[in-house]
């Protein structure tokens, strides 16, 4: 334990030096490996083998499948449509335009996966509305910052598939679990926004009330977000096809749909192709050198050490889980979501795993990897808006400079306090996360 320790503070020692993550974990993980077996050839060749196992992983093809889908879903400006049948719902209601943004950055993430590209477009589609409707900033900001991290819950999710290839989690049960947190989860942040407006009703002033007929054709304009989900997760429920053929899928039809709306010329393919190229490069990276940091926090033995330390001291399971939540919310003060995962879960997974939660709620082992990674994901949307290096508030920040970074952070505060509510629900409750997964095939 004394190695993996000094380990991690040499990790964090890096990375606050601005070195990027993947290198940082890179770094440490081949030093460490050279230090324990011998010399550097041995740390060469756990180098090369994590390069070639990782380039050559089928199950990881279904990450630049995803981002793909996601970036042409985003080149047809789904997100459009989808904020003006949710604004022709709940628009009429005080902070209406509020509570669109967040129902449009849920069905947005439902195809686009990233919880920051989310952020982003929804950004630049809902702010100018709100603002002509006189909805202050500072809820303005905060549903498009809390919305967009639903980009992560709600499949598909680059993260969850990341977690599931680190622990060897089945990726579709994943997928299916975050469908009703993330029902949840708007749920929660709807409230959130009631609870602003109540509090102050200037914040969010209701707006005209849009006739039904006018609403059956702003929900009739969405009918391509709703296929490319329905095809995605009903093949994967269904037992049809596998995640990565899922990804494949989805991605073909969100080129034919931005090719059928007519918004793909071959400037925008080639930005399309480009961004997933860099995307995937960069993801594929960190991912190497965090598999090759986790193989030698694994060969110091420290997660079985830790796991004795653990039962040694006698605490109940649930207090332990508290405390590994505890420890995710204040990483998330000052580490992005990606790294999070990362570096904690080849600690922390193996750890869950071993208190026995299987057999305290009567579930299968499996669907434990699956409710605790359901859990993660929660816990990492916390991060992506703590202040002060939550991305999705400086991503806000880079699209919208006019708006002071304070008062992003204040915005935030009523949506991270329902986010901590959230997630003790959800551990409360497994039965929301790992329900659908129990009944697939």
């Amino acid at each position: 334990m004394t190695i993996t320790l000094i380990a991690f503070a040499i990790l964090m020692t890096i990375s606050f030096a601005r070195v990027p993550i993947a290198f940082a974990m890179g770094i440490v993980g081949f030093v460490g490996f050279a230090i324990l077996r011998g010399g550097i050839d041995p740390a060469l060749g756990q180098l090369e083998k994590v390069a070639f196992s990782t380039g050559l992983n089928y199950e990881l093809s279904v990450l630049p499948l995803f981002i793909l889908m996601g970036n042409f879903v985003t080149s047809a400006r789904m997100s459009e449509d989808l904020y003006r049948a949710a604004n022709g719902f709940l628009g009429h209601r005080r902070g209406g335009l509020a509570m669109a943004t967040i129902v449009a950055c849920g069905g947005f993430g439902a195809v686009c996966g990233s919880a920051m590209a989310t952020a982003a477009t929804m950004a630049k589609v809902a702010m100018p509305s709100m603002r002509r409707f006189g909805y202050s900033d500072k809820l303005a900001v905060a549903s498009i910052a809390s919305g967009g991290t639903l980009g992560i819950l709600i499949p598909p999710s680059t993260i969850m598939v990341i977690y599931g290839i680190m622990t060897q989690t089945n990726i579709g049960h994943l997928m299916a679990a975050g469908i009703l947190p993330g029902l949840v989860a708007i749920g929660f942040y709807l409230l959130a926004v009631q609870y602003v407006v109540r509090t102050d009703p200037a914040a969010g002033p209701r707006g005209e009330r849009t006739p039904w007929r006018e609403r059956m054709r702003l929900l009739a304009n969405v009918w391509g977000v709703s296929v490319l989900f329905l095809i995605v997760m009903v093949g994967i429920y269904g037992g049809f096809f596998t995640a990565t053929e899922a990804a494949g899928i989805g991605a073909a039809g969100a080129f034919l749909f931005a090719l059928f709306r007519g918004e793909l010329t071959w400037a925008k393919l080639y930005k399309v192709l480009l961004d997933s190229a860099v995307t995937t490069a960069m993801m594929f990276t960190v991912l190497m050198g965090a598999i090759l940091f986790s193989d030698f926090i694994n060969f110091t033995g420290f997660a079985e050490a830790l796991v004795k330390f653990v039962n040694e001291l006698g605490v109940n399971r649930w207090g332990v889980l508290a405390a590994i939540l505890l420890i995710y919310i204040l990483l998330g003060t000052a580490m992005e979501e990606l790294s999070m995962i990362l570096l904690t879960v080849p600690v922390f997974f193996p750890l869950v795993m071993s208190l026995g939660f299987d057999k305290a709620l009567g579930v299968p082992p499996g669907l434990i990897g699956v409710w605790f990674g359901i859990l993660i994901v929660c816990v990492v949307e916390i991060g992506m808006i703590s202040p002060p290096v939550g991305v999705n508030l400086f991503v806000l920040r880079s699209v919208l400079p006019d708006v002071p970074t304070g008062m992003i952070f204040r915005g935030v505060l009523p949506f991270f306090t329902i986010d901590i509510v959230r997630i003790g629900v959800l551990a409360a409750f497994p039965i929301i996360s790992i329900w659908l997964p129990s009944h697939m095939r």
